[in-house]
């Protein structure tokens, strides 16, 4: 017969109940070897990081926000809940209940260890906190967070082996994705089935009834119980199911540094010392000719893409969003990241060394992998865990640069540049052409200074349908009665999009020479029209060393660093004329036009730069109906013309431009009532315009650019801004 609890009686539970002295000896000696197992492992895999080459302080300053911040971005989950919220739960319950389990367990080992043991040992008396109500209160949080952990285990077993979400299998799938899942989710069952053995056990000789705030564990010794196992047989049993479960911590703990649970070591690091401007600003090169700036070996890479390789989980987020994955290239950031780390291990296990990436068979990554890259940043910002695809790409294309294995048309470009001083390899003196169909002159900045120095980039100066893209921005400034200038023959291109295919030397060659001119005006503000120069401008020209360059024989020109001030202001034209039509200088009113319309955010100044409302409040303030697109802001789909793939000849099943017009007229809330497809950067013009022809869209939707609806919207209201401002009307025409 039990005896109910007594006053005075114990409220807690035995440990290493029926494991014996001998058994405790054999854990703690396990439990030894495993802790030395693990930081060894670890103590070798930060070691390796150290043959990086990049500098370490400047990923570690201002250490304490950055763990701050990290810590806030790993426990919030956030990254996981963005386009995902199954997902999003999913990790959130793993973690927390993970977390939770860990910590119990580490209070369990202190109070066991040393208020029990150590204070029996020192002075005769026991410590131990293990009891009453704190050991109610623990075992209620443990049982709910650890059923809370199972419950995301289960979601994830079900997504990989019910659902086969396709991002989670792929080349890189392997035994250990299957033993990792499975043995978090024995670690978590184990744990309750060991509790609900003791608990049924341990009723034979005492009362137990406050066991049920461990809510599971005696749920789980009911079904036992119901299924016919006495107290008697649970504790013959339970030595057995604690020793497997014990072993199967063990091994977990141990495998920690060695196969894929390092990724919680791994992902925490690489959240910590994540760059804000990674992707937006690529890491410069020595001005050494001889300096190893590409990939020639993995002694190459920065310890910062190595602990990217590590803290890869495998998640295939970064593959998912990939436009160049999804129109059928052959990219998948994911397997880029994954197969560079395989091939490391690989050659730091001994094994031989071959080509990183080219074009031979046996390159670890495939040339067309690379030429496919749209750098549009989509992997970066879907990425759990901050790697910084960008980065390792470019290195990957600075070799292929290097090597000359790029594609013919791509070396056009690149000469085109070198001779004329812009893509198209026209003459600078017809920089300026387009402007002579204007009713006004267009001042020339080298002349008189300029309140607007408006860098008018390649594609509205040499290109047909973007020439009148910059004639409807030249219109507008005029209107507001904006002080403004153009750089004529001595604008050249900024190189934002060479520099992402690896095309250093020339990026930095075309810097120099387009800051010099720069710093030969006076102006206020540097306006943009091009998303792509606006990001190099802002965001890359600053942080290039000139004076290190300038003693290079093959570099042509004389400027010192500190003189380049970015502070001057550089604005994308979206931005300056926002402001423009907020201080009344263009008239609007908000009711001049109505068609329906949607908006593409240009990687470039959306996930580039966080710039998404700028368009959008202008295309409201011509009084278009505007509907978003399902991907929209930092989820938009890129159309495909960054990262050189404007001049590239690229198979593809389907053109980024196509599907993203199909989703235009199929997906937004408006359906096939959109009538016009807007856009703010002349790549994107080029590419939509180009899709609306191969995919058979040029009798459904017009592709516009916002400083086209402006223009409209003027013209249909029949006031000159200017005017308007100063209370006198006028023709529209005048």
């Amino acid at each position: 017969m039990v005896l109910p609890l007594q006053a005075g009686d114990t409220v807690t539970r035995p440990t290493m109940w029926q494991i014996g002295h001998l058994g405790e000896v054999v854990f703690y000696y396990l439990a030894a070897i495993t802790v030395a197992v693990l930081i060894w492992g670890v103590y070798r895999r930060f070691d390796r990081y150290t043959q990086g080459d990049e500098d370490w302080f400047e990923r570690l300053d201002d250490l304490g926000s950055r763990i701050t911040e990290a810590t806030k971005i790993v426990f919030t989950n956030e990254k996981q809940f963005d386009r995902d919220l199954y997902g999003g739960l999913m990790h959130s319950f793993i973690l927390w209940g993970f977390l939770t389990l860990l910590i119990g367990t580490t209070i369990l080992a202190i109070d066991m260890d040393f208020l029990e043991k150590g204070g029996k040992l020192l002075t005769g008396q026991s410590y131990s906190i293990f009891n009453g109500d704190f050991y109610l209160s623990y075992s209620l949080v443990m049982d709910f967070m650890g059923l809370l952990f199972v419950v995301g285990i289960g979601m994830a077993l079900y997504r990989r082996y019910v659902v086969r979400n396709e991002r989670l299998w792929g080349p890189n799938s392997s035994l250990e994705d299957h033993l990792f899942i499975w043995s978090l989710f024995l670690l978590g069952v184990g744990g309750f089935v060991a509790e609900a053995i003791r608990i049924l056990g341990t009723s034979a000789v005492r009362d137990v009834s406050f066991e049920t705030v461990s809510f599971v564990g005696w749920f789980l010794k009911d079904v036992f119980a119901a299924a016919g196992m006495t107290p008697e047989t649970a504790t013959a049993l339970y030595p057995i199911i604690w020793w497997g479960h014990a072993i199967n911590a063990f091994i977990f703990i141990a495998a920690i540094p060695y196969a894929k649970p390092f990724h919680m070591i791994s992902s925490f690091a690489n959240v910590v010392t994540r760059d804000e401007k990674a992707g937006k600003r690529l890491p410069g090169i020595p001005a050494d000719l001889d300096a190893d700036t590409g990939a020639e070996s993995m002694d190459s890479f920065s310890w910062k893409e190595i602990l990217d390789q590590d803290a890869c989980t495998k998640c295939g987020r970064c593959t998912s969003v990939c436009p160049a994955n999804g129109s059928g290239r052959p990219l998948s950031p994911r397997d880029v990241i994954l197969d560079l780390k395989n091939y490391r291990e690989h050659v730091d296990n001994g094994g031989d060394e071959k080509t990183i990436v080219g074009d031979s068979d046996d390159a670890v990554i495939q040339a067309e992998t690379m030429e496919s890259c749209m750098a549009c940043m989509a992997c970066m910002d879907a990425c759990p865990v901050e790697i910084e695809h960008l980065k390792t790409f470019t290195r990957l294309n600075r070799q292929l640069t290097d090597e000359g294995e790029i594609q013919p048309s791509l070396q056009d470009v690149f000469q085109n540049v070198m001779q004329k001083g812009n893509t198209f390899g026209n003459s600078q003196r017809n920089r300026g052409d387009w402007a002579e169909d204007l009713e006004f002159d267009v001042a020339d900045a080298r002349e008189e200074d300029v309140e607007f120095l408006w860098y008018v980039g390649d594609y509205p100066s040499y290109d047909d349908r973007n020439k009148q893209v910059a004639r409807s921005l030249a219109k507008l400034f005029q209107e507001a009665d904006v002080e403004f200038g153009i750089l004529y023959e001595d604008e050249v291109y900024d190189a934002n999009d060479i520099r992402r295919v690896g095309e250093e030397f020339l990026f930095v060659e075309q810097a120099a020479t387009m800051v010099e001119n720069f710093q030969d005006v006076n102006f206020e503000k540097i306006v943009c029209t091009d998303p792509h120069s606006f990001n190099t401008f802002k965001n890359e020209y600053p942080e290039v060393d000139f004076e290190e360059f300038a003693d290079d024989p093959m570099m042509d020109f004389d400027i010192e660093d500190d003189e380049w001030n970015p502070d001057a202001g550089i604005y994308h034209w979206t931005q300056a004329v926002e402001e423009l039509v907020d201080r009344g200088k263009l008239g609007l009113t908000g009711t001049e036009l109505d068609y329906t319309v949607t908006y593409h955010d240009p990687c470039h100044l959306g996930r580039y730069n966080d710039e998404y409302e700028a368009p959008r409040e202008l295309i409201r303030a011509t009084g278009c109906d505007l509907h978003e697109m399902p991907r929209n802001r930092d989820d938009s789909y890129c159309c495909g013309g960054g990262g050189g793939g404007l001049w590239m000849e690229l198979e593809e099943e389907e053109k980024p431009s196509e599907e993203r017009l199909r989703e235009a007229l199929e997906d937004t809330e408006a359906g096939n009532a959109v009538e016009k497809f807007v856009v703010a950067c002349p790549m994107c013009m080029t590419m939509y315009e180009d899709g609306r022809k191969t995919g058979n869209f040029e009798d459904d939707i017009e592709v516009v650019d916002v400083a086209e609806l402006l223009v409209e919207a003027i013209e249909s209201g029949g006031v000159r801004a200017g005017a308007a401002a100063g209370g006198e009307s006028a023709p529209a025409d005048d």
